[in-house]
């Protein structure tokens, strides 16, 4: 019997989807999702550059000089960690070590970092730390780095240490936020904002469409919910449809993250302009409700655990405790991640080039331990002794010093190429230095897959079983560099 079928084309590395812990779709009965930087993308710059002057306006009527502060979309990016008590911002790798570090907007030098930093791990527990684990926390950190260099100058009123400042700005932040003069200008105004994704409905609707329940969990409140995913899912929704028809269930007010660990009143959004009426029953059909609980929720699906996915852009919000208290498999959204494995795909030839520099460096290092080895034995009069006499084991030590030199100097450019990839100051989201950086380190603690967009899913079907990688060992054969 003979047949035809079109090819499969894989889509390209930017837009797959990345697994950490095996995940069979197949299994998985129902799937929710954030909203903000999940179902609906913000462009970072505008969205962040009006927060951020929000912010600045609250601490100028408070009496802050802050007129001329301006937003640096460069400045900072997700996965550092602000240390509020000295200040400072942190690349961390994932084992806690500080490779880079700025004071307010000035970069520490490597002396400055050793000094600050030689002696401390990062530990995300210590109240001095806080992770900017999601884009909303870019304006903020913004803020703060240049407020850091005027508390140094004096200019500021009153007394305050390093973290009262950090206080002061994530309320100004917190109210930017929450109060309702921003989200009016952006639901005013939504093409400036929200960048549409055509692909998504598809992407649910063939989630639908497979038999998964699919619902809404967002922290946002019905009005604003409303109006986003009106401008961004409903163009491309069927004729006489809406977006909210996606979605077995809405959830908003949610209050992650205690939604996933605490028992919290549940209202049924009652009508379109937001009334509400309470639901003390719980959860007792399809619709729109306000807070409740994720406990309300596997009651009203009948499944728990490891047969429910939730999707979201907070590690900790959306990944860290939904997997702690429910085991709900995760998905962390990650927008940049585009732009870095394309970015980490263009300098392959690089890579390449400084991976063959390195292995030539690793040979040269052990050639001349060696010779300083034999020449020490032979000098020491001990040991097996070299057949070279000790003049001829000082050239050979002073020559490959040479070429060691020569080479550091063709790696030096590569390796700072490599280094300061999408960003000069923190280079890529993923990486520190050669190593995984703190945020890379945490998605793979908390999230089972990761990717760029939530549209992504519609290569990897709702029958995908997404494999995760061999996991790599410092003494694997193919991680050696000889």
């Amino acid at each position: 019997m003979t047949g035809t079928s079109e090819p499969t084309v894989y889509p390209p590395r930017p837009r797959r989807i990345f697994c950490n812990r095996t995940l069979n779709l197949r299994a998985i009965r129902a799937i929710g999702y954030d909203m903000d930087y999940t179902l609906v993308h913000y462009r970072v710059e505008p969205w962040e550059r009006r927060a951020f002057e929000y912010m600045c306006a609250k601490l100028g009527a408070q009496g802050w000089p802050v007129h001329d502060l301006a937003f640096d979309p460069d400045l900072l990016t997700r996965g550092l960690i602000i240390d509020a008590e000295l200040g400072n911002v942190l690349k961390a790798n994932r084992f806690g070590y500080v490779i880079r570090a700025s004071h307010g907007t000035r970069p520490l030098d490597f002396e400055q970092l050793r000094r600050a930093y030689g002696r401390t791990l990062v530990d995300l527990g210590e109240r001095r730390y806080v992770f900017l684990n999601t884009l909303f926390s870019l304006s903020e950190g913004c803020a703060y780095l240049q407020l850091v260099d005027r508390l140094d100058a004096g200019v500021l009123p009153g007394t305050m240490g390093y973290a009262d400042l950090y206080d002061r700005v994530r309320r100004s932040a917190d109210e930017a936020h929450f109060e309702g003069a921003l989200k009016a200008e952006i639901t005013a105004d939504p093409e400036r904002y929200v960048e549409r994704d055509d692909e998504l409905v598809l992407a649910l609707t063939d989630q639908r469409e497979a038999g998964k329940k699919l619902m809404l969990i967002t922290n946002s409140d019905w009005g604003y919910t409303d109006r986003m995913l009106t401008f961004a899912l409903d163009p491309a929704m069927p004729k006489g449809a809406r977006w909210r028809d996606l979605f077995d269930l809405v959830i908003v007010d949610a209050r992650k993250p205690d939604f996933f660990s605490r028992r919290m009143p549940l209202f049924e959004v009652a009508t379109e302009d937001g009334l509400l009426r309470a639901c003390p029953g719980g959860i007792r059909k399809s619709g729109m409700y306000a807070g409740g609980d994720a406990h309300q929720v596997e009651e009203w699906l009948g499944v728990s655990g490891e047969e429910i996915l939730y999707v979201g852009d907070h590690i900790y919000t959306d990944v860290t405790v939904t997997k702690a208290a429910l085991r709900w498999r995760t998905a962390l959204i990650l927008r940049e991640l585009e732009d870095e494995v394309a970015a980490v795909g263009t300098f392959k030839p690089q890579q390449a080039e400084l991976s063959a520099l390195m292995r030539e460096k690793v040979q040269l290092e052990f050639d001349l331990s060696q010779a300083r080895l034999a020449l020490q034995r032979r000098l020491g009069g001990y040991g097996p002794r070299a057949a070279a006499p000790a003049e001829a084991l000082r050239e050979r030590i002073a020559a490959l010093r040479a070429r060691l030199i020569a080479l550091d100097e063709r790696i030096a450019p590569v390796a700072r190429h490599a280094g300061d990839m999408l960003n000069p100051r923190w280079g890529l989201l993923m990486r520190a230095g050669n190593d995984k950086s703190h945020l890379a380190r945490q998605v793979e603690r908390s999230a089972d897959i990761y990717t760029s967009r939530v549209s992504n899913f519609l290569a990897e079907t709702p029958f995908a079983y997404l494999r995760a990688p061999r996991g790599s060992l410092a003494h694997d054969e193919d991680q050696s560099l000889v």
